[in-house]
């Protein structure tokens, strides 16, 4: 009888274990994959659209997509020359592959560029998505369907805008990192670490667009003398078109608004009573907003205390040991940053822009209000135009640095 268990359960044991040895029955090599590193989307030329072969579909007799035709740049990794550590001296391969290819749809673009790459194409390691500004101005819904459906893209990639085209960034060669995506990538990650951008990412600019009462935002980059890479600004969105960007400087504004903790940013304060100047750089901030309704129009309240230092003086007549002068110097840093933020939001007005999220405290604080004169994204756009606001500021700076006598 112990005998006849002994050998039901071994049995139970075989039956349960076989699938199990079979885990890896569709595993692959990883250098049998193509794995793309970046993508750059642009518009395609008509000379570029000319070459187009009937990959997905057949001329004239299948219908094909209305969108304008785009161009996609893809970075693809070579096997054995991405650098695990440091680059060692003579090192001049290559470690990526550009390709262009053109489409109607990026996945029509995808299959196109199949099509020249020997290897499956996999996107698991995909770190940034560059749109060209005229990709990003004509809309980005018409790319959102193929990359959220594609259970390889990380919600953690980079996608930002350029000013230049987006194949140019995909063929720069930045002296401070081998593998140019990973350059892309690793600043936009910093900029954030670091209190010069808010962070940003493709799975949180997905999230903001889906919201009833916020505009999407993106990193506006530019490029300098060919190699070096700048944060130019702040694309804002109206649905998923842009419609304007901001300066570098006005960043360091959006992050106070929005409640950013970390500083970033300096500028240049006049001295009351003096002809010269002194840069006060922001160290940490601390945002309360209120929303309200005033003759049962939407009002808005914001107020920022500031935590700053100054890293410089134009000219050593200037006392800072002198407690009055440095009230002055806060109160006029006060004055400076409540013109700005005044200025920037009235600018994201105009445009229909919430990139503040101001919509999304008025759902949050008065749902009545907004389930009854609001309800849609499109009805908060037509009144954030017209929403009054005000804006108090108070700076502190609690460090001017040390100087021997």
């Amino acid at each position: 009888m112990w005998q006849n268990k002994h050998e039901l359960i071994v049995v139970f044991l075989l039956f349960f274990l076989i699938p199990l040895l079979s885990g890896c029955w569709d595993s692959q090599e990883i250098e049998q994959r193509a794995n793309v590193l970046a993508l750059g989307v642009d518009k395609a030329s008509e000379e570029e659209r000319k070459k187009e072969d009937e990959i997905s579909h057949l001329g004239k007799r299948i219908p094909i997509p209305d969108e304008e035709m785009i161009k996609v740049t893809a970075q693809i990794a070579i096997p054995g020359r991405i650098p695990l550590g440091p680059q060692q001296p003579g090192g001049s391969e290559k470690p990526v592959l550009v390709v262009e290819v053109v489409g109607h749809t990026l996945q029509d673009a995808m299959l196109n560029l199949q099509q020249e790459v020997a290897d499956e194409l996999f996107l698991g390691h995909l770190r940034i998505i560059v749109l060209s500004e005229e990709i990003a101005r004509h809309g980005t819904a018409r790319f959102n369907d193929f990359l959220r459906r594609n259970p390889e893209i990380r919600r953690t990639a980079a996608l930002v805008v350029s000013k230049e085209s987006a194949a140019k960034y995909m063929n720069l060669d930045p002296e401070l990192e081998r593998v140019p995506s990973l350059y892309l990538a690793d600043m936009v990650d910093n900029l954030s670490a670091i209190g010069k951008f808010p962070p940003s990412f493709i799975g949180l600019f997905w999230s903001i667009f889906s919201s009833k009462g916020q505009e999407p935002y993106l990193p506006y980059l530019t490029v300098i003398e060919k190699t070096t890479i700048q944060l130019n600004g702040l694309a804002y969105f109206h649905g998923d078109k842009m419609v304007g960007k901001t300066n570098p400087l006005e960043i360091g504004i959006f992050m106070a608004v929005r409640g950013v903790g970390r500083g970033g940013y300096g500028a240049f304060i006049t001295v009351p009573g003096k002809d010269e100047s002194v840069l006060v750089r922001a160290v940490s901030r601390k945002t309360r907003t209120k929303v309200t309704l005033r003759n049962g129009r939407p009002h808005v309240s914001v107020k920022i205390q500031y935590e700053s230092e100054i890293d410089e003086k134009e000219s050593a007549s200037i006392e800072l040991s002198d407690s009055a002068i440095l009230k002055k110097i806060e109160k006029e840093a006060s004055k400076s940053t409540k013109k700005s933020i005044e200025k920037l939001i009235a600018k994201t007005q105009k445009s229909k822009s919430d990139i503040f999220g101001f919509g999304e405290h008025f759902r949050a604080k008065l749902p009545r209000y907004w389930d009854k004169h609001v309800k849609t994204k499109e009805k908060w756009d037509e009144i954030y135009q017209d929403i009054t606001f005000d804006v108090s500021v108070d700076s502190h700076i609690h460090r001017v640095g040390m100087k021997s006598k």
